[in-house]
């Protein structure tokens, strides 16, 4: 549902002009806007004490050049960006649609098929967001969309640059908790092995996408429903629960959710593990079918009402010629005098 503009929203960023709000949360606000050729745009923004750290600044210039180069089906393509804007930003394709999250809330637990299908669809994603030099980070049922032309990843590019400069508070985290990776949590592997420190790499991505499995064939994180700081906990100490996941992904996403990054499938395993040569097209079946095209039908964006068209004054039309009465010449007979 898009929101009006509150006062201080800006009225435009770069080109695009802004028609609303989509949402706002710990990163930024997220700006319905269209370009100045009409094309509907999502932009998202940054808060400013973000923005005033020029290592941020830096990591969001390369990871919105990289965000650009993804260009998989099942992503929203990045279309332009501004790191050196006062509100750095980054514009996005608009999809209509619903999250995953609504979807499900909405219309119950994916049918097998459809979770397989959808397993498919976002490692496709994540290899295009990988081969872009990019890690999600953030990847969770309200950052994938269901629109009629099937799902797409979205929000990526922009939470590393947040985390890789130290610009959290002391104990956070980026990620969401019940979705989020091991080594997100710790910065660390823990297994038997030594423990060992690094940056987080794809691998953190498929644990995530594990746990959107899990959320699309059950309705909840494979930890269960819990306050974020007992997800956390449980993510990094306990087994996640698939009892509801169906048998034809159980295997697949029982490796996703390893605590061991290293033990993880790549994406392009997890492709191959869920692709299917006739996917299910969970999408266009009732009752989903509905509620996306419901949606859609709502988030229409409309065409800013035209002034009307500006015309010229017009003049009164002539009427009949006005006549005076001269003087008749001397001598001139009455029969023979008209007006000139």
């Amino acid at each position: 549902m898009t929101g009006p503009l509150l006062p201080g929203d800006p009225e435009r960023l770069g080109a695009i002009r802004l028609l609303g709000r989509l949402g706002a949360g710990g990163m930024g606000t997220v700006y319905l806007g269209r370009t100045p050729g009409g094309r509907a745009v999502a932009v998202k923004t940054v808060h400013e004490h973000l923005a005033a750290d020029p290592h941020f600044r830096e990591r969001f210039r390369r990871e919105a050049a990289a965000a650009r180069a993804v260009t998989g089906a099942h992503t929203a393509a990045v279309l332009d960006s501004d790191p050196e804007s006062s509100r750095p930003w980054l514009a996005t394709a608009y999809l209509p649609g619903v999250t995953l999250r609504h979807a499900v809330a909405a219309t119950g637990p994916l049918a097998p098929s459809a979770v397989r299908s959808l397993g498919a669809a976002l490692a496709e994603a994540l290899e295009a967001v990988h081969r872009a030099g990019l890690v999600h980070r953030d990847l969770k049922p309200s950052n994938v969309l269901v629109t009629a032309d099937g799902p797409r990843v979205i929000d990526f590019g922009i939470a590393r640059a947040i985390s890789d400069h130290g610009l959290t508070g002391a104990g956070d985290v980026i990620g969401t908790p019940g979705f989020i990776a091991p080594e997100q949590i710790t910065g660390a592997i823990v297994t038997g092995a030594p423990v060992t420190r690094g940056a987080v790499t794809g691998a953190a991505d498929v644990f995530a996408l594990g746990a959107v499995l899990v959320f699309a064939a059950t309705g909840g994180s494979p930890f269960g429903s819990a306050t974020p700081a007992v997800l956390l906990y449980r993510a990094v100490h306990e087994d996640p629960d698939l009892s509801g996941v169906p048998d034809e992904v159980r295997e697949v996403v029982t490796a996703c959710l390893e605590k061991d990054p290293g033990l993880r499938p790549t994406v392009d395993q997890v492709l191959r593990a869920t692709a299917d040569p006739h996917p299910a097209l969970w999408w266009r079946t009732e009752p989903l079918r509905s509620l996306v095209l419901g949606e859609t039908a709502e988030q229409r964006v409309e065409q800013p009402p035209r002034s009307p068209p500006r015309h010229p004054a017009r003049r009164p039309r002539p009427g009949p010629p006005r006549h005076r009465a001269l003087p008749a010449p001397a001598g001139c007979p009455p029969c023979l005098r008209r007006p000139w």
